[in-house]
């Protein structure tokens, strides 16, 4: 199984990673725009809220191989993705157990966005305990699962508690982050 590389990847990322011991992810591949490469959807007070990582954009950044495209610093988008993040999720019932280590993880501030996804997910994974052996590819094979906020999901994951269900009702594909903090280590129930 070849996925992309994601930043705060959505659940059905992680249902995937859950399902399979090897994993490879796609690190020869050219970055892309619009995709869950260097953003995330979470949801907010005013309903889904897409966060992005900027990314330095020189002259071949679209011919740049995903694992060397480094982040861009110079915009205050940590602190706003984790005061976004704070707002969205200091009522949910597991923020405050994962908050401070998640978001050293954003304030060691990686130099790539290989290198700041990768850390993410190994978060996640361990949080969710589940343990798949990930590798990066060595040459360009392709994903064999496309996940795309512009295309409709094929994951049909079960509908859980969220912070703001009354007024939205159940929001799906959404990163894990709000899988994890609305449910804490019972997240992996939702993932099998």
């Amino acid at each position: 199984m070849i996925l992309t590389t994601a930043y705060f990847p959505p659940i059905e990322f992680f249902a995937i990673l859950a399902k399979n011991s090897v994993i490879f992810l796609e690190a020869r591949e050219r970055y892309q725009k619009q995709s869950w490469r260097n953003r995330c959807r979470i949801l907010s007070a005013n309903g889904p809220l897409d966060l992005r990582v900027p990314v330095v954009h020189g002259e071949d950044l679209f011919h740049t191989e995903i694992s060397d495209v480094r982040v861009d610093y110079s915009t205050p988008w940590l602190a706003q993705t984790e005061y976004a993040m704070e707002s969205a999720y200091f009522n949910s019932p597991f923020f405050i157990y994962y908050r401070d280590e998640l978001f050293s993880i954003l304030d060691s501030r990686p130099e790539t966005l290989w290198e700041l996804n990768l850390r993410l997910i190994e978060f996640f994974c361990s949080k969710l305990g589940i343990k798949p052996e990930l590798k990066e590819t060595v040459t360009y094979q392709g994903p064999t699962v496309e996940i795309h906020p512009k295309k409709a999901s094929a994951y049909e994951g079960s509908p859980y508690w969220q912070v703001f269900r009354e007024k939205f009702g159940f929001v799906p594909g959404l990163s894990i982050v709000d899988l994890l903090f609305n449910e804490g280590p019972e997240s992996i129930c939702y993932l099998k």
